[in-house]
């Protein structure tokens, strides 16, 4: 090793005693004679001094080796702040290791740069103690929870990463394959197929901290590839799954955040949308929905003549300006609805806006009582299609805790959403999964799911916290019959569904057992326990928007002799007729 000790890990009982630290220069500061230089490496940060002679060339970032005296600091020149702040080390030699440019950005500071500079030069950004610290929570995050699937008795498996396409709902990357000119693999979009056949094969209890990859659209804080806590289980029912999952959730939040996280509740998905608009309610605030389709059912306000009605109250939101109320209406648009109709209640309770010019009188007289409004309040609504209007009233909901400062800093809460529905109906009128399908119907619901589409329920659940989605999994199909007849739900044809999940299927035939499973988004989780706002922080190269990599510059396009390589400008030729030139004959070796 080329030094004795961690920078950070000097204390007050290491003086008199000659150390070599090695790491880079954070701060230099000049004080007429000698130099104080804050050295940094992945432990901390203590205080060299030298001679002023021997740091004339000494810049931030340079990478130096010290020897030196440790030595307490003088009186009144202790640094609170830091854990090495009652001692420096007076050099007595100082090496430079390698020089530093000029930075493109500080990195002793809270805020570096922008996102596109930050990630461009991330190994600079990771410098910096709070991209670091996060790097190092999620490796702690992985060890905490290896420990617990051990003690459950999963065995940690890999799964391929070169495959063919699994029906997850997103597009696939997929990659072209030189040794078959024509055929691609698929990047996984999650290891469902995978860990199914690991439970037919016989080994009961798996995991691993898969990554995952989605071709999707640009959205906020997501990214092209992903990791998750994979785990599967036979069996067991949803109740065994979900005892899994809440153990690792304890066990990190115990240990990485100081929080006992009590006995997770339950709340099935009609519950979720109806009260909070949101399949992943944030718990740590109130403000529910409230429904109005029956009091609004013989309303002459042509907007409320609609198969839902339902609104929220913003407490003390009456006082806001009308130009508040105009940002309402542009906010409402940027979400793809028309707007967000809203009253006002007086301090006297009379209501203004221009709902109530529009509502009976009667709707008037009895309004503030059926939404719990208070004089002073706004009341918000939406009306149209159920699930929309229910989505629009639960982004609202949000926006109102966050405009008013209702949720407590640092306060968790945890929620299973289960009994989710279990096909959708598509803009064309079809059907589709709303999980994937090979997510199994609830009990009530195996014999009669193709009766009512639209009501049956699958044995799906979510894990949230604070408003966002921690984990989905499902009791899984172990029946082939069954799983054929979820698929003529959603319009696959049984050549269709042995054309993709031929090997799948056939793995069925040989008494699968009943099994169920789950996975944790980890770079989400990751990121609550880091308390950073995005996932991006917490991944050691993320990309930015549409899947750009600042650092390597990827994607990029590939030479004309790549794609003749890897074969992806091939065209099968035709085959010769029986008896023209080239077509082979009977004994033709090539066609052995």
């Amino acid at each position: 090793m080329l030094r004795t000790h961690d920078a950070g890990a000097l204390r007050a009982t290491d003086a008199g005693s000659t150390v070599t630290l090695a790491g880079w220069i954070a701060r230099r500061r000049d004080h007429g004679g000698v130099v104080f230089l804050d050295l940094r490496d992945s432990s901390g940060y203590a205080q060299v001094v030298v001679r002023e002679e021997e740091a004339h060339a000494l810049r931030n970032e340079y990478c130096v080796l010290v020897t030196g005296e440790v030595q307490q600091r003088p009186a009144g020149n202790e640094n609170p702040e830091l854990p090495t702040g009652d001692v420096e080390v007076v050099a007595s030699t100082l090496q430079v290791l390698s020089a530093s440019a000029p930075l493109p950005f500080p990195i002793e500071t809270a805020q570096a740069a922008g996102d596109d500079v930050r990630y461009k030069y991330r190994y600079l950004d990771l410098r910096r103690q709070g991209p670091a610290a996060a790097l190092r929570l999620r490796s702690e995050i992985n060890r905490i929870a290896r420990g617990v699937m051990a003690g459950h008795g999963f065995t940690e498996v890999e799964t391929p990463n070169l495959t063919r396409s699994t029906p997850e709902g997103a597009r696939d990357f997929v990659v072209p394959v030189r040794l078959q000119p024509g055929s691609w693999y698929a990047l996984p979009q999650s290891p469902q197929l995978f860990k199914q056949l690991l439970m037919i094969g016989g080994l009961e209890r798996y995991y691993q901290i898969a990554r995952c990859f989605r071709d999707e659209d640009f959205r906020a804080d997501r990214q092209p590839e992903f990791t998750q806590l994979d785990f599967e289980m036979s069996f067991v029912d949803r109740d065994d799954v979900l005892a899994v999952a809440e153990d690792v959730i304890r066990a990190l939040w115990q240990e990485l955040a100081s929080y006992a996280v009590p006995e997770i509740p339950r709340m099935t998905y009609r519950e979720a949308m109806d009260r909070f608009g949101s399949d992943k309610p944030d718990l740590r605030f109130g403000v529910e929905l409230t429904e109005l389709t029956s009091y609004f059912a013989e309303t002459p306000f042509r907007v409320f003549q609609s198969p839902y009605v339902g609104a929220i109250v913003m407490p003390g939101g009456g006082s806001q300006p009308r130009r508040a109320f105009d940002a309402w209406q542009d906010w409402a648009r940027s979400r793809g609805a028309k707007g967000l109709a809203y009253v006002t209640v007086g301090e006297d309770g009379t209501l203004g806006g221009p709902v109530a010019k529009n509502i009976s009188e009667s709707e008037r007289a009895g309004l503030v009582e059926a939404v719990g409004a208070a004089p002073g309040d706004c009341v918000f609504f939406a009306a149209g299609q159920r699930r929309s209007s229910q989505e629009l009233l639960g982004a609202a909901r949000n926006e109102v805790a966050k405009r008013l400062e209702l949720i407590e800093p640092g306060s968790w809460s945890f929620l299973f959403v289960v009994d989710f529905p279990m096909f959708e109906e598509t803009e064309d009128g079809d059907w589709t999964f709303m999980h994937h399908p090979f997510t199994s119907p609830t009990p009530e619901w195996r014999e009669r799911f193709a009766e009512d589409k639209g009501a049956a329920l699958s044995d799906a659940y979510d894990l949230v916290c604070n408003g966002n989605e921690l984990m989905s999994g499902s009791v899984r199909i172990a029946d082939a019959t069954l799983q054929e007849r979820v698929f003529e739900v959603i319009g696959m044809s049984t050549d269709e569904a042995r054309e993709r999940f031929g090997f799948f299927l056939e793995a069925f035939s040989y008494g699968p057992p009943p099994h169920a499973g789950a996975a944790i988004g980890w770079d989400r989780l990751t990121a609550l326990l880091a308390g950073v706002d995005s996932i991006r922080e917490v991944i050691a190269f993320p990309k930015t928007g549409a899947g750009y990599d600042p650092l390597t510059g990827a994607p990029t396009p590939i030479s004309d002799a790549q794609r003749v390589e890897a074969g992806i400008d091939f065209v099968p030729e035709e085959e010769p007729l029986p008896g023209e030139p080239g077509a082979p004959g009977p004994t033709d070796p090539t066609k052995a």
